[in-house]
């Protein structure tokens, strides 16, 4: 599965994961588990947690009174006279770098010389793939997924790659090609060293963790922030963006994979006399290559879900097409380019998951992951016959210069898509005058749940009693530490200036997780019943997780027009497999023994699922609630664009408008504070309901 990482989803399951629904889980993969020994979840702080010490206990009377204080006086909205300003010194400062960027030692010495070697790397390796004839592309990875996939991985993946140069991409993915390939490259070379000094000390890791999770928690429209404020626009602040954003995991998963290398090998290289080098690197990592390369693959995925949002500042290729089509409200042409993206990041994903496996495979473990599609050895001499046959072809076709995709073989589906999209449009806004249609959808939700919603947070409830409220929630989900950083993180928020615009944001991320959440759980419960179902709907849900969110406002805008109505939407679409995959797996840990002992004290289905299934899978399903808020708040900032108000707004225009940088900056803040707030709240109450571990 193709997955997409704004939070911890995919390269910190250890956190997310009962260890006990683990151990009696036999399809778990190796990487969860390994996760689960190297670093002990929050849960076994728990004891700690529930000690009623008597600054716990004051902390509490202080947020209860806030509460009453906040009710009784009527406060209201946070007083704007408070207010930081951090916005005019961060615009002072982009004034300043913009009228030094000639002259000053800064740019001269440091900045210049690294924006143009960073970008002298992106067009050299641009430059090298234009360079090849255009049939080695498909030729090569269809072969290199046959090897490492099998032949049906070969066979659609040379087909998605013709299409994408049938639909006239060719060129503009190749420049999305160079710019995710310098980024992985960078990550790699950044992440995997660091992984090492986390495993070596630990002090190191304590220190390294938060940041690394404060760095998965931001949006990725956050990271452009600083760096169009340093560099301006182009391809290097989103090569530098991509490459921070998609660090994290390499990184985690290096360190945890050395972590859980066996002790019987080290033991063993010891005696033979390895120094602690040779151990290193003759034995540790070669034991820890499975773990490294699962974080291979998910850096990379994060770089490829970064690429139309490292288009909005200036990178080019495919995401420029998707952002073109969102602005003509070009549904055909978003199709396209998007589809472009999702074969592209569909088949990085299988072939990096294929070469971390493909060892495992050789040894005869995993034998049946690929069942009847298994590599024979005579695939293997094809494949190498065809793949020398195809350099030499290469070598002549480069220096000829066949590089160009023939135009007699593009095709555009763009057109289709458009005619149905504006069927769509003209025939379900209102059925029939009915009152029944997308129109009178969007209509119910805004009046009858985000407003009022909103209105709610950002002024019926006083300032100081939501924060008394947020401290509250914070002491009874993991205790002081987490009830007294909410209580900062939210006083922040409105020394910011952005108490009004976080509560419009909330509001509406309320709404799209509630939404989710009743689509998506009965959709997990009935996967988790029928393997049938599951297979029948996983492709779907691939599809979703892969396709740029960029691409799912198009035709949402065309259905809803534009407001906040469309982020929601957008926002349910895009959260929706996370939560799925989640309920289908917290159901299916749950111990075959429970079933039958319900089964034979007579419980029903629906009992059995009420009162056994859902409680024991309680921790993966608030895993699922913590995941679906994560991937909402991800598309605060894309809803921006299409009038979804709030924070997202904000941080649009600074991105747009030099003058707005410093509120641009706060807004950015205030979404990392307010993701920070709710994943620890979710996730200390995932750690509540995670049972204790056994003896």
């Amino acid at each position: 599965m193709s997955q997409r990482c704004w939070s911890r989803t995919c390269d910190e399951p250890h956190q997310e994961s009962s260890s006990t629904a683990i151990r009696h889980s036999s399809g778990a993969e190796p990487a969860m588990s390994q996760t689960v020994a190297a670093e002990p979840g929050a849960g076994a702080d728990a004891p700690a947690a529930r000690r009623r010490s008597p600054f716990a206990v004051g902390l509490a009377a202080a947020a209860v009174a806030l509460v009453i204080v906040g009710f009784v006086a009527s406060v209201g909205a946070f007083p704007e006279s408070w207010n930081f300003g951090l916005a005019d010194p961060i615009d002072r400062t982009r004034r300043w770098l913009i009228n030094n960027q000639t002259s000053h030692w800064l740019y001269t010495v440091l900045l210049n010389p690294l924006t143009d070697l960073a970008d002298a790397g992106i067009r050299r390796l641009e430059a090298i793939l234009r360079w090849f004839p255009w049939y080695v592309y498909p030729v090569f990875c269809g072969l290199g997924l046959w090897r490492v996939r099998g032949r049906l991985a070969g066979a659609l993946g040379f087909c998605g790659v013709v299409l994408i140069g049938m639909t006239d991409l060719w060129q503009q993915g190749f420049a999305t090609l160079a710019l995710m390939g310098v980024a992985v490259f960078l990550s790699l070379l950044a992440g995997i060293p660091l992984g090492i000094a986390a495993w070596r000390n630990d002090r190191f890791a304590g220190v390294l963790r938060p940041t690394l999770d404060a760095m998965q928690t931001m949006p990725g429209f956050v990271y452009l922030i600083p760096f169009v404020l340093l560099f301006g626009i182009g391809r290097v602040p989103a090569l530098i963006a991509t490459v921070i954003f998609a660090l994290p995991p390499v990184v985690r998963l290096t360190d945890v994979g050395l972590r859980n290398v066996p002790g019987s090998m080290v033991e063993a290289s010891e005696m033979f006399g390895a120094t602690d080098r040779q151990t290193l690197r003759l034995v540790r990592i070669p034991a820890a290559r499975p773990a490294i390369l699962a974080g291979t693959n998910q850096t990379t995925m994060l770089a490829m879900s970064m690429v139309v949002i490292a288009a909005f500042i200036g990178s080019g290729g495919l995401g420029q097409d998707v952002l073109r089509a969102m602005r003509d409200i070009d549904v055909g042409e978003a199709s396209e380019a998007g589809i472009a993206i999702v074969i592209m990041a569909i088949i990085l994903d299988r072939f990096t998951r294929g070469i971390a496996t493909l060892g495992e495979r050789g040894r005869g473990q995993g034998t049946n992951a690929h069942a009847g599609d298994s590599l024979r050895a005579a695939d293997t001499v094809t494949i190498r016959w065809i793949a020398a046959a195809t350099a030499l072809v290469a070598l002549v076709g480069g220096i000829v210069g066949h590089n160009k995709f023939p135009e007699w073989l593009q095709w555009h589906y763009a057109p289709y898509i458009n005619d149905i999209t504006a069927w769509a449009r003209d025939n379900l806004y209102d059925i029939g005058s009915s009152g029944i249609g997308t129109g009178p959808l969007s209509d119910f939700i805004t009046v009858y749940m985000v407003t009022p919603l909103r209105e709610l947070l950002s002024s019926g409830i006083p300032w100081p009693a939501m924060i008394g409220l947020g401290v509250l929630g914070g002491l009874l989900a993991r205790g002081v530490t987490l009830g007294l950083g909410i209580g900062i993180a939210l006083f922040l928020i409105g020394w910011l200036g952005m108490w009004e615009l976080s509560m419009d944001t909330l509001a509406q991320t309320l709404v799209a997780v509630a939404v989710t959440l009743a689509i998506a759980v009965p959709l997990g419960i009935q996967a988790s019943h029928s393997d049938r179902f599951q297979k029948l709907i996983d492709p779907v849900l691939d599809f979703l997780q892969t396709i740029p969110s960029f691409v799912l406002l198009v035709p949402v805008i065309t259905l809803f027009h534009v407001g906040r109505i469309p982020g929601i939407i957008a926002s349910v679409v895009y959260a929706l497999p996370a939560a799925v995959h989640y309920t289908d797996l917290g159901l299916r840990r749950v111990p075959a023994e429970v079933h039958e002992a319900a089964t034979s004290f007579g419980a029903t289905r629906w009992q059995r699922l009420r009162r056994v299934e859902l409680p024991l899978a309680a921790p993966e399903l608030m895993v699922a609630v913590n995941q679906v808020i994560m991937l909402v708040l991800a598309m605060v900032v894309i809803a921006g664009l299409v009038g979804g108000g709030g924070l997202g707004l904000e941080t649009v225009n600074a991105l747009r408008r030099s003058d707005a940088v410093g509120r641009g900056f706060e807004a950015g803040i205030a979404i990392v504070l307010l993701a920070g707030i709710l994943d620890r709240l979710t996730r200390g109450v995932a750690d509540r309901l995670r049972p204790p571990p056994a003896a």
